[in-house]
């Protein structure tokens, strides 16, 4: 894989404000108090799917789209938040979206990612199971398969980071949660 650079970064931005906002990052006093630091939470849970994923998920279809001209649509595997985005963000831009989860999967994500476009299908007991199915699909209907991690995913991504690190210039520690 390639490393990104800054300027890959930057030219992602305009590109992930034209579908969402930037989202905020606000001082939390109680939690400064508990800490004894100054603590500020950049809220995520602000884009659409309410998760930082839909920043890649915009980029990656973007580059899909410019890249494969001719592609009716993505599916991929998951258990919630890539799901919704890749859901969005292929649905935004005139494509199919499949979205291929394990059995018993949360009700509350597999009505969000059908809310956002996609086909949802139930598939295995298991991840593993759920992803090698998206697999079979992307042979046998003609889509394209996204992985869970790619490179124009982590662009994307990479905006918040980028966003947050303009805005708090004398950050001393950034802690990252992946839930």
């Amino acid at each position: 894989m390639t490393l990104l650079t800054l300027s890959d970064i930057e030219k992602a931005t305009p590109l992930v404000y034209s579908q969402m906002a930037p989202t905020p990052q606000y001082l939390w006093p109680q939690i400064c108090d508990l800490t004894g630091a100054t603590v500020r939470v950049k809220h995520e849970n602000h884009t659409p799917p309410g998760a930082f994923t839909v920043r890649g998920a915009i980029t990656s279809i973007e580059w899909l789209k410019r890249s494969s001209p001719d592609t009716k649509g993505i599916v991929t595997a998951t258990r919630g938040n890539h799901g919704q985005s890749q859901a969005r963000a292929a649905t935004t831009a005139g494509l199919t979206a499949k979205i291929v989860d394990p059995h018993h999967n949360s009700v509350e994500k597999n009505a969000a990612m059908r809310s956002f476009g996609g086909t949802v299908i139930e598939h295995g007991n298991d991840f593993d199971e759920a992803r090698l199915e998206a697999q079979r699909l992307a042979e046998v209907e003609n889509l394209v398969s996204v992985p869970p991690f790619h490179p124009e995913i982590v662009r994307g991504v990479a905006t918040y980071a980028m966003e947050l690190f303009t805005a708090i210039k004398d950050m001393d520690t950034d802690y990252v949660s992946n839930g």
